[in-house]
């Protein structure tokens, strides 16, 4: 069996979506039609994107961002934010002409989610972003890519990034109905979780057999390393060479929000620090399910420290 070989990261560039997560937290989900009266809410930074980034940079690596923000309060306070972490915000476009994005998150008590994202300054990214993008991917060898902002410009993103032998690691979320052919042989890794890898190959994606037929078909289509992202049961990761479950790590979940965020953020760092694949799955799983042991995305992810806790001693209470 090949052994999987990455070469060493000089630090993480994220091509994506910054948003303001309004969280509400509720004993179950309304019907149609339905009030009900919730129990708690709260207002912080997120998109898929920025997340990616925070849970990079928490992980202790160079990380930059790119991206856009609305010319607002919303978007003042993204940047700081992101700032905070310390992650280079210089590719980041102050679109002055509309809102930030901003995604309405509804927590039920089993910390379960569900997501109305407005994208704002995210949907006006185009080929202009990329033109600022490719400056920092000459500084970079690993490229995070989500779905939040259009696809077109992570097409090219992506295009860009092969050109310059930078690494690209794909988010499919949210999923498209359809990704284009010509996007799949660009891509490095491809994350999707069931639901998105369901809508990538036009199946459902239940079970062992369609786990890895699913993996089987996208790794057909060109990309090189597919990782299913499984939740409470972990992942499950295919190349053209080897396959395998990764386990998850327990713990008592109280909000999934960012969980696949951090999930990326772990095997993007491990990979950064030259790790190998299966080392930086396992890092994936344990910051992802970190992420969901405490409140909203960017806040719950962990620092390098207690993931590094958990690598060391995997028997310590979370």
């Amino acid at each position: 069996m090949q052994k999987l070989v990455f070469k060493y990261f000089m630090s993480i560039v994220v091509f994506g979506s910054i948003n303001m997560d309004m969280i509400a937290q509720t004993p179950r989900f309304p019907q149609p039609g339905e009030t009900i009266t919730g129990t708690h809410f709260i207002t912080l930074p997120g998109g898929k994107g920025a997340n990616q980034a925070v849970a990079t940079a928490k992980l202790g690596r160079s990380t930059y961002f790119v991206g856009r923000v609305g010319g607002d309060s919303l978007g003042r306070d993204l940047l700081k934010k992101l700032e905070t972490f310390d992650i280079n915000t210089q590719g980041v476009l102050i679109d002055k002409n509309t809102s930030s994005g901003v995604a309405m998150i509804t927590v039920e008590t089993s910390g379960e989610n569900s997501i109305i994202v407005i994208p704002g300054a995210n949907g006006n990214i185009n080929e202009s972003d990329v033109i600022r993008l490719e400056k920092i991917l000459l500084k970079t060898s690993l490229l995070l890519l989500q779905l939040e902002i259009p696809l077109k410009a992570v097409e090219i993103a992506a295009l860009e990034a092969k050109k310059l032998g930078v690494t690209v690691m794909l988010d499919p979320a949210p999923a498209p109905e359809k990704i284009p052919d010509s996007l799949y042989p660009l891509i490095d890794i491809i994350t999707p979780n069931q639901t998105e890898a369901a809508k990538l190959v036009g199946f459902p994606v239940s079970d062992t057999e369609t786990i890895k037929k699913a993996a089987e078909e996208l790794l057909q289509k060109g990309v090189k390393i597919v990782i299913i992202k499984l939740g409470q049961k972990g992942a499950f990761y295919a190349t053209e060479n080897e396959e395998g479950f990764v386990a998850p790590t327990a713990v008592k979940a109280i909000d999934t929000v960012g969980a696949g965020d951090g999930f990326n953020g772990g095997v993007a760092a491990a990979l950064d620090r030259g790790l190998s694949l299966k080392e930086a799955l396992k890092w994936g799983a344990i910051v992802g399910a970190l992420t969901t042991t405490e409140e909203g995305a960017q806040t719950a992810l962990p620092d390098l420290e207690t993931v590094e806790q958990l690598i060391n001693n995997p028997l310590s209470s979370l």
